[in-house]
C-alpha cells in the first residue's frame, strides 16, 4: 500500500491559500506597498506577482504550453495577479485531469542554478514542487505582515486543510 499526498489535496492547499491572501489584500491594501526583499521583490505586490507568475510559468511548461514571459505578467492590480494565479490553476487541473498523464516521466530542467545532477526529475516533483513554492511564499508574507504590525490569522500548515483528511 502507498500512503501519500496527491497533488490534487496540494492544488486544493494552494488554492485555500491563495484565496486566503486575495482576501486579506482585498481587505488590507496597504500591506502591498509594504518593503518586501524576497524573491525580488521590493514590495508585496512584487512579491505576490513572483507567488503567482511562478505558479503559471510552471504549469505552462509542465503542460508543453508557451510560457509567459516574466515581463508579460501583469505587475497589479491584485484582480489581474488573482487572475494569474486561476490561470495557473486552470492548467494544473486539466493536467490533473487528464486520463493518461505520465507524472512519473522524467522532466529536464534548464536552469543554470539548479545543480547538473537535479536537473532531471518527474513531472510529478516538479507539480509539487510548484505547489509548495508558493506555501513556502505564503509563510513568509505571513511573517513580514506580521512583524510589519499587520497579524493575517494565515493558517497555512497543512494540517488546517480541509484539502486534506
Amino acid at each position: 500500500m502507498s500512503v501519500g499526498i496527491s497533488l490534487e489535496e496540494l492544488l486544493g492547499w494552494s488554492q485555500e491559500s491563495s484565496n486566503f491572501w486575495r482576501a486579506h489584500l482585498e481587505a488590507n491594501p496597504q500591506l502591498l506597498v509594504l518593503p518586501c526583499d524576497i524573491g525580488g521583490s521590493a514590495t508585496v505586490q512584487e512579491f505576490v506577482r513572483h507567488i503567482w507568475g511562478v505558479e503559471l510559468r510552471w504549469s505552462q511548461r509542465l503542460a508543453g504550453l508557451p510560457m509567459t514571459g516574466k515581463e508579460e505578467i501583469p505587475s497589479g492590480p491584485l484582480e489581474a495577479l488573482f487572475a494569474t494565479h486561476s490561470k495557473a490553476i486552470e492548467i494544473f487541473r486539466g493536467l490533473l485531469a487528464a486520463p493518461d498523464e505520465r507524472w512519473e516521466q522524467s522532466y529536464v530542467l534548464d536552469f543554470d542554478w539548479v545543480p547538473p545532477e537535479a536537473r532531471t526529475v518527474s513531472r510529478r516533483k516538479v507539480a509539487a514542487h510548484a505547489l509548495f513554492h508558493s506555501q513556502r511564499h505564503w509563510a513568509q508574507l505571513s511573517t513580514l505582515v506580521r512583524q510589519a504590525g499587520f497579524p493575517s490569522g494565515f493558517k497555512g500548515d497543512l494540517l488546517f486543510s480541509p484539502a486534506l483528511r
